[in-house]
């Protein structure tokens, strides 16, 4: 199976290692025999992404976020399409606040995302950082990552984490985090977040195969050392927030 993946603005947006997440999921479909092409898009290169199987965007500062919207505004049509159509796609970091309706900043201004979902987004002047750990409905295992934005979320109606036992979520301590809708998942966590979570890319790439109308194959090759860092992640964070 061929798949091909759309990286919105690689350069522009790309903190905290976000980029590993395209290299994980392409690693990953790789050692399941498909062929992989990876497609940048660029401000101002006008890229066609009419036939992307799974479409990604990092974190970037938030000066950067809103350089990215001011062309990502222009794929507003095809992605949607897209998203009905559950294409893939990853939004991490910053990156999930240009799926929303509209972005106030800290200074005042404000511009308008790409009302893929209807939830606002207001930055302010203190960073919310630190450890995150919390649990999806998408599977058992929790999810770990790291946090480092200074914007509040409101007005998500389906997050992709239903609760935090450790670190700060969309709009408050410990409460749900990131958006979830058909096979969009987003969500502001860090680090980068497939690379931390084993199954969360398990689960991307199982979307990826369900609107080829396949399952993912049975026998799937291990990745022992994401799974020990996994656990010692897992089971430290855990610990930390059993102790709050």
């Amino acid at each position: 199976m061929d798949v091909r993946i759309i990286h919105f603005y690689p350069d522009l947006m790309d903190l905290y290692g976000s980029r590993a997440n395209v290299l994980a999921l392409k690693r990953y479909l790789e050692r399941l025999d498909c062929g992989v092409t990876v497609e940048a898009v660029l401000p101002g290169g006008g890229a066609d992404i009419s036939r992307g199987d799974f479409f990604y965007m990092g974190a970037g500062t938030e000066r950067a976020a809103r350089a990215a919207m001011a062309d990502f505004s222009r794929y507003a049509e095809p992605l949607k399409a897209a998203a009905l159509d559950n294409a893939a796609m990853l939004f991490a970091g910053t990156a999930m606040d240009l799926l929303g309706k509209t972005v106030r900043e800290a200074d005042g201004g404000s511009y308008e995302g790409l009302g893929l979902a209807s939830f606002t987004v207001e930055h302010g002047k203190r960073r919310i950082a630190g450890d995150v750990y919390g649990h999806t409905d998408l599977y058992p295992e929790a999810v770990v990552g790291f946090m480092n934005k200074c914007g509040v979320v409101a007005g998500v109606e389906t997050p992709l984490l239903t609760g935090l036992d450790l670190g700060f979520g969309n709009e408050k301590e410990r409460g749900p985090e990131g958006f979830h809708w058909k096979n969009v998942f987003a969500s502001q966590l860090t680090g980068p977040l497939l690379v931390k979570n084993p199954k969360l890319l398990e689960t991307v790439a199982a979307a990826v195969y369900a609107r080829r109308g396949k399952p993912l194959p049975v026998d799937r090759p291990a990745d022992r050392w994401a799974d020990k860092a996994y656990a010692v992640t897992e089971e430290q964070l855990r610990a930390r927030a059993q102790a709050k």
